[in-house]
């Protein structure tokens, strides 16, 4: 049984073939041989045509012969987001600020306590965990992403539950401040829809 491989191969090698001996009788053989030798190479292409390939067969050849399976692509849906509002601006930029204020003092807190205990490890990833959560939460905000609101939840959840675990490092306005703008950003992202598709007639 041949396989697909060798289904597309073969009219590429009988091209081939037919090409090299036309080549060789036009540079080698007299005109008398050459008319009788083109007679043998119709002949050769009466008994055994060549098969036209579509774009397709190639592809799957190409496919199967490097091993790959077979995979129908798609194009990729584009979302386009509704324009942002100018509380969305303001939540971002909030959102960025609390987001530096988490790493800045992260990182100063994990550079004076290189031979801390392990409560102090707990304050630097509490400093850490909602910086990473007030990005993720800029993203959310300016990209669509499947299951948003499960994420959003998730990103509220990691900043109210790192600023309270902070309270000791934190006062209490400082807390609120940074879970409202929390609240803010979470509430924009899912406000934020989807804009309607629109029929492409100009493009």
């Amino acid at each position: 049984m041949t396989s697909l491989a060798d289904h597309v191969l073969d009219p590429f090698c009988l091209r081939d073939n037919v090409i090299q001996k036309v080549k060789w009788h036009f540079n080698y053989v007299s005109s008398t041989q050459m008319d009788s030798s083109l007679g043998k190479i119709q002949e050769e292409l009466k008994f055994q045509p060549p098969v036209v390939l579509t774009l397709e067969d190639t592809d799957v050849a190409n496919g199967v012969m490097n091993g790959h399976t077979l995979m129908h692509l798609e194009p990729a849906p584009s979302f386009r987001m509704e324009p942002v509002t100018a509380l969305g601006i303001l939540s971002l930029i909030l959102n960025i600020m609390c987001a530096a204020l988490n790493l800045i003092r992260g990182i100063h807190l994990a550079e004076h306590s290189l031979q801390v205990a392990h409560e102090e490890i707990g304050n630097i990833l509490a400093f850490l965990i909602p910086f990473v959560a007030c990005i993720f939460q800029c993203y959310l905000y300016l990209f669509y992403s499947p299951a948003r609101t499960m994420k959003v939840v998730l990103m509220l959840l990691f900043i109210c539950l790192g600023n309270v675990y902070l309270h000791g490092l934190r006062n209490l306005w400082q807390i609120l401040f940074h879970i409202g703008v929390a609240f803010l950003s979470s509430h924009q992202i899912l406000t934020r829809q989807l804009q309607d598709k629109q029929s492409d007639c100009g493009v």
